[in-house]
């Protein structure tokens, strides 16, 4: 069976850079931080108090406020990233076959804050009052709701559902959504993923596990990946959107072409539940795979977009990865952590960092990892690898690879090439 080409035909976006694809990505270029004090709450008691946050959303300029009352702030996210994908694509929704476009979107969490929310009143009131939730109070919380709604928003009766697989969650949506339109089971899908956890749950939850940096006196600077003083990740949140279409059906529309997706590869750690393998064995294994689906060679990549999450074992086992598989292509390759700028947007991750990478094959520049000072230097780390520290980089990106990796050991790795006939 001869596989389907399958191009990048619209994006979408909702980030702490910015609320468009367009702004994220200018942002991106200039090295912004979207780190600042947590405004969603209270979080003075808290060993983190900062976040990447989204910032000055609007939902009645995507969702009605009535509506809007019946979902969580994930899924308002989603929606909103899923509306902005679909304008790019110049979509003319009169003229296609909805049963063959498809919605698969990844979250990690879901409706973390419906469920807090919910949780927290019954423990308050139940004894007293009984159980009374909001009838809502289940479809607002389920991590595939989304998907769902953005289904009825468009009456796309394609495949749709949703992904969850930690961090790795929107990365293995789009690989979904890519294997399904290769394999010819639907003409367009929208994938991506969306994430809003920044609420005490989240915050204090991972701040229990020592996950997140508690650089509070300077958040902005935080976010260090591959610095020896890096403390933790921040925590982001925000949706992406990838459309991803069948070629000729994007030709015979007339829509414009980001980039070729041509492979996804899938692999565990199987080593420990939040900590990646400490010679990044999983990490070499999805890289691999992912090359090999798409038929590559190590020398075809030019970026990297890293997982890269500031963390101190993480960043370590992933530049090992990379040299034990790349082996002196590494040297020539620029790697980049757009988490240094984001934060970590958990399970919509993925989706953020893949349309960076889109832009970067797109664009021939790489974002920069910021927050580097010569000084702080890791001796485990190879700084013959270009970083692309602090500022970003304009050099021909042929094809560019995007990995992310979740707890329970998790890995899922994208590659987009340029688009040609």
């Amino acid at each position: 069976m001869e596989l389907k080409r399958v191009v990048v035909t619209g994006l979408g976006a909702l980030s702490p850079l910015g609320n468009s694809a367009e702004e994220t990505w200018k942002n991106m270029l200039s090295g912004v931080s979207g780190a600042g004090p947590i405004t969603h709450f209270d979080a003075s008691m808290f060993k983190t108090q900062f976040a990447c946050e989204v910032k000055n959303f609007n939902v009645t300029d995507f969702i009605d406020r009535k509506e809007a009352r019946k979902m969580d702030l994930y899924t308002q996210y989603a929606i909103a990233s899923a509306q902005m994908a679909v304008t790019d694509s110049g979509l003319d929704l009169e003229k296609v076959n909805k049963n063959r476009i498809g919605v698969i979107y990844g979250v990690g969490i879901g409706g973390i804050h419906t469920f807090e929310e919910e949780a927290g009143y019954y423990a308050v009131t139940g004894k007293e009052m009984g159980p009374k939730y909001n009838p809502f109070f289940i479809p607002k919380m389920i991590a595939d709701i989304a998907a769902g709604h953005i289904s009825i928003q468009y009456g796309f009766r394609g495949p749709n559902y949703c992904t969850t697989s930690a961090c790795a969650s929107s990365s293995n949506a789009i690989a979904d959504a890519f294997n399904l339109i290769r394999l010819g089971k639907a003409d367009m899908i929208l994938s991506g993923g969306a994430e809003a956890a920044i609420w005490p749950a989240g915050v204090g939850g991972f701040n229990a596990m020592k996950a997140l940096s508690t650089r509070n006196d300077d958040p902005t600077r935080a976010s260090r990946p591959f610095s020896a003083s890096r403390d933790g990740f921040i925590m982001g949140e925000g949706a992406a959107c990838l459309i991803l279409e069948e070629l000729e059906h994007a030709k015979a529309r007339g829509a414009k072409i980001y980039a070729e997706m041509v492979g996804a590869g899938m692999s565990a750690d199987a080593y420990h539940i939040t900590a990646s393998h400490p010679e990044g064995l999983g990490a070499m294994l999805v890289m691999q795979n992912a090359l090999e689906d798409a038929h590559m060679q190590p020398e075809d990549i030019d970026y990297i977009n890293v997982h890269g999450t500031s963390t101190p074992v993480g960043d370590i086992s992933e530049a090992k990865a990379i040299k034990a598989l790349f082996k002196e292509h590494a040297y020539k390759l620029n790697i980049s952590s757009t988490k240094s700028m984001t934060g970590h947007l958990l399970g919509a991750a993925g989706a953020l960092e893949a349309m960076v990478s889109v832009l970067s094959v797109q664009n021939d520049i790489v974002p920069p990892t910021i927050n580097h000072e010569e000084e702080d230097r890791d001796p485990e780390i190879d700084y013959d690898l270009n970083f692309t520290f602090n500022k970003a980089q304009k050099r021909t990106v042929r094809a560019a690879l995007s990995n992310t990796f979740g707890f329970g050991g998790h890995n899922a790795c994208v590659i987009f090439k340029k688009y040609a006939e």
